[in-house]
């Protein structure tokens, strides 16, 4: 059954409600607040999720076009260039770029045919995979927003669109190395922030990553070293896996480092 884009995008609206809460009452010192991110305040992570909405829409309305502007700019998905580039702008005219980028998105995207593939950096995607990458992207990039402001967010189900992007791109994490993913099936179980169990992979298989569906989420997004998580990995296949496991498209990202006091 395909996929319900409006669903997705009023999930995708949920979650940019929570990144706006936490960003609009900010001054301007408060939008140079460093995230964890090394060497990118909050600004720079609004400028990121502003930008790629825009590339999404133009990838889904203007494939061609995005297709050519990829292959004529080798630093298109580098996120230090891109932040770079508009570091000049202020927190009010970020916010009011988020906006109009993000309500473009989701009028574009909830009228797609979930299933119509879609160019992107890394594979093409379908147009659903496209949506819940939004989600993702959002999800995380909130996520140093929330650590630079020492506010701690509370988990919901959406969560399970980032568990199921960081399950589905376990090939991409090697292919971003240059490696090629091994055959062998992984189980992933996951319990949701309200105790369900969330589950993908076969079931009588040795590899397994089991654990909190916002522990695997943290992880797959870069956002927390494997050590502060509370994730229990077995099998050679488990373990590589975890070990370069990224979510997000580009290049391998560096990840956190382990918390001082974890």
């Amino acid at each position: 059954m395909p996929a319900d884009m409006k669903a997705l995008a009023a999930d995708l609206a949920a979650e940019t409600a929570v990144t706006r809460a936490l960003v609009a009452g900010l001054d301007e010192a408060g939008w140079r607040t460093p995230t964890p991110a090394a060497g990118w305040d909050i600004a720079d992570q609004i400028s990121h999720l502003a930008y790629f909405d825009e590339v999404a829409v133009r990838s889904a309305v203007h494939p061609q076009q995005f297709q050519a502007e990829l292959a004529a700019t080798a630093d298109a998905v580098d996120p230090d260039v891109i932040a770079a580039r508009f570091h000049g702008r202020t927190g009010a005219e970020l916010l009011s770029w988020f906006d109009t980028a993000r309500a473009d998105l989701l009028n574009t995207f909830k009228n797609l045919d979930p299933r119509a593939r879609l160019p992107w950096f890394g594979p093409p995607m379908s147009a659903a995979s496209s949506l819940t990458a939004r989600i993702m992207e959002t999800w995380a990039h909130t996520q140093d927003i929330a650590d630079a402001l020492g506010v701690t967010r509370e988990p919901t189900p959406r969560l399970r669109h980032v568990a199921h992007i960081g399950v589905g791109a376990r090939a991409f994490s090697y292919a971003a190395r240059g490696q090629i993913p091994p055959d062998t099936p992984v189980r992933v179980e996951l319990t949701a922030p309200d105790g369900q169990a969330w589950a993908w992979g076969p079931e009588d298989v040795a590899n397994r990553v089991t654990g909190p569906a916002l522990d695997f989420c943290l992880l797959v997004t870069q956002r927390r070293h494997r050590d502060d998580l509370a994730l229990t990995v077995d099998g050679p296949a488990a373990t590589e896996w975890m070990a370069i496991a990224q979510a997000f498209a580009g290049a391998p990202g560096p990840g956190r480092p382990r918390r001082a006091n974890g």
